[in-house]
């Protein structure tokens, strides 16, 4: 199987190459999409603080009602009468402090859903917008579970902060101040000093135990990338009966994620238990006060039940808020990964007066080309030479030549470090991106398929077209028939990167996606490596015929297939050290002569003309 010309950079670890984004910075990113919905947000607000009013309001309704029934021997018909406006104020703001949480819920469902929608479409319109350096260097299965996790954070986030952290501080300065307004300062000063205590170790603890997450974070990505790296490499694995040898190394991962999620669990426990000893302090302090208040005469026991009921609202939300804070953290760590790949650099971009390529014949040339896909290895030396439009030109030459190279140069997965390459005289780094890829088809040597049906794959090549248009180029690349003998036709599916058709099957696919895109340029990149020979016959036809009216390109191993090509060009070591007709090269009697007699003394078949190439 023909190498790249350069191996694959090593996968990057999850956060590689990223400075640690702060909780502000991460808030701070974070805010803008909310704010779309200010008119939302500020009437969420409102009801918040409606509802936290209501819930408020009942102990001192509650207050009012142990009071009036209460008999003392100033008041013994006090029990003769029914309170009947507090009972009906006491349901009405238990009811308020429903409706005001459900309608804070109603209006704020849409800009949280929103939110998560246009940062997950964000993040996944840049991953696109990256470089080909930028994947290479990833493992696709840590990166989605990031994504996955960063988005399930924005929901956490917002939820945990705006329904749980801001009702409990508006309710705690409303007891506060109603505690400063009508009793004795020790209550506030103790409920005071417990709130600040509680806070402070919360944080403190907390802060220590986030770098437990993002290790676990960091440990997660990894194994899932290991899991998904196996499965879709399943028939591998099963040549090489290495079934245990996955699974051990798949556990590996497990294992040290185990102790990770160990030792935050363990870190836990201390934080929970610390969190209950403050709180039960507390509670004991103010019961104690407001009890002895009552043997003093001072409160009564309306007062009584007012403070325990305040203590009670404050105990179960100041309780909860330990692990609201926890959560807030580790969604603010799930976030910062998700908001780490938006801050990824695009390393081609679009100028901004970049504009759209019209072709007018499409020649292609490349003028002077230095290329390394690392600063200590260069691949590509002073390429230069031209396509004249509408004609055929050959690459060949040993594998790691760089053959491969100048067609992701062509596409513009990377820039050049010197030179240029233009296309009717325009260069590509003054186009955009897109008038440029879509001006250029290409039938890979591995062709990968999406998971779904045939008629989709094909229609990949010009999304929107019609169903005779998926047929028409389903038969110029002499698959229909194929497809026709499935059980499902069309709607067939073809698995996992296409693994239900054969290497030659997927190949006619990709040729017959290309030809419904139209494309003015073609590249085949050893377009019929898995192709027989009757295959070849079939459809080399057609291809040669539309192929006259196209710049292509033709990246070779096997000679015979371009030896009708308008100009070949002989690689070695990134240089080309030959170029001319397939009978000039072979007059030459260099490189491309001693491939050729290398070839014709291994095969027996006969030259065929470079359209079968085309197939």
């Amino acid at each position: 199987m023909r190498r790249h010309s350069s191996p694959p950079p090593a996968p990057a670890k999850p956060g590689e190459g990223t400075a640690q984004r702060s909780d502000l910075a991460t808030l701070k990113t974070l805010l803008p999409y909310l704010w779309v919905y200010k008119w939302r947000v500020l009437l969420a607000m409102l009801c918040l603080v409606g509802a936290k009013m209501a819930n408020v309001g009942v102990p001192l309704v509650l207050k009012q009602l142990v009071d009036q029934m209460n008999v003392t021997p100033t008041h013994p018909q006090a029990m003769l009468v029914l309170p009947l406006g507090v009972l009906v104020a006491y349901g009405a703001l238990r009811l308020s402090t429903t409706l005001f949480t459900e309608l804070r819920e109603f209006l704020f469902a849409r800009v949280t859903q929103r939110a998560v929608r246009t940062i997950a479409l964000q993040v996944f319109r840049h991953l696109h917008a990256l470089s080909l350096r930028f994947h290479l260097n990833r493992q696709t299965g840590g990166m989605t579970r990031d994504i996955e996790r960063g988005t399930r954070g924005v929901s956490s986030l917002i939820a945990y902060t705006l329904f749980n952290i801001l009702p409990t501080l508006v309710e705690i300065t409303l007891v506060l101040t109603y505690l400063v307004l009508h009793y004795d300062i020790w209550f506030t000063i103790i409920t005071a000093c417990a709130l600040l205590l509680y806070i402070a170790f919360t944080v403190v603890v907390t802060n220590w135990r986030t770098h437990f997450r993002r290790t676990m974070n960091d440990l997660d990505s990894k194994a899932n990338s290991r899991a998904i790296d196996s499965l879709i490499n399943y028939e591998t694995v099963k040549y090489f009966s290495n079934e245990d040898y996955e699974a051990q190394r798949y556990d590996q991962g497990l294992q040290s994620f185990e102790g990770a999620a160990v030792k935050s669990q363990t870190s836990l426990s201390l934080l929970n238990t610390g969190q209950s000893l403050i709180i039960a302090s507390a509670v004991t302090l103010i019961l104690w006060r407001a009890t002895q208040g009552v043997i003093d005469g001072t409160m009564t026991l309306g007062d009584l039940v007012l403070v325990n009921a305040f203590m009670i609202q404050l105990y179960i939300p100041l309780n909860f808020l330990g692990v609201i804070y926890r959560e807030i953290k580790q969604s603010l760590a799930d976030m910062e990964r998700l908001f780490q790949l938006l801050d990824q650099h695009r390393d081609i971009a679009d100028k901004t007066d970049a504009t759209p390529l019209a072709p007018q014949g499409a020649e292609v040339r490349f003028s002077h080309v230095n290329f390394s896909y690392e600063s200590t290895r260069q691949i590509l030396f002073d390429v230069d030479f031209t396509i004249a439009p509408g004609t055929t030109t050959a690459l060949v030459g040993h594998s790691g030549s760089g053959k491969s190279t100048m067609s992701r140069l062509l596409f513009r997965f990377y820039d050049v470090d010197s030179g240029a390459i233009t296309i009717d005289g325009h260069d590509l780094r003054d186009m955009t991106q897109r008038s440029l890829r879509g001006a250029i088809g290409i039938v890979p040597q591995d062709t990968v398929l999406f998971n779904d049906t045939i008629e989709y794959n094909i229609a990949y090549g010009k999304p929107g077209a019609s169903h005779a248009d998926i047929v028409a180029a389903a038969k110029a690349a002499s698959i229909h028939d194929f497809i026709e003998s499935l059980p499902d036709g069309y709607a067939s599916m073809v698995g996992e990167r296409g693994l239900k058709l054969s290497g030659g099957e997927k190949q006619r696919v990709a040729i017959a996606r290309t030809l419904l895109k139209n494309p003015a340029i073609l590249i085949f990149d050893e377009a019929t490596s898995a192709l027989d020979s009757r295959a070849e016959q079939a459809i080399q036809a057609q291809l040669k015929e539309i192929a006259k009216s196209r710049t292509t390109l033709v990246i070779a191993h096997r000679l015979s297939t371009v030896a009708d090509a308008e100009q070949i060009l002989v690689l070695d070591h990134g240089r080309i050290v030959e170029r001319g007709t397939h009978l000039a090269l072979l007059g030459a009697g260099g490189l491309y002569a001693q491939m050729w007699q290398r070839q014709q003394a291994k095969a027996d078949d006969v030259p065929v003309s470079s359209a079968s190439l085309l197939a």
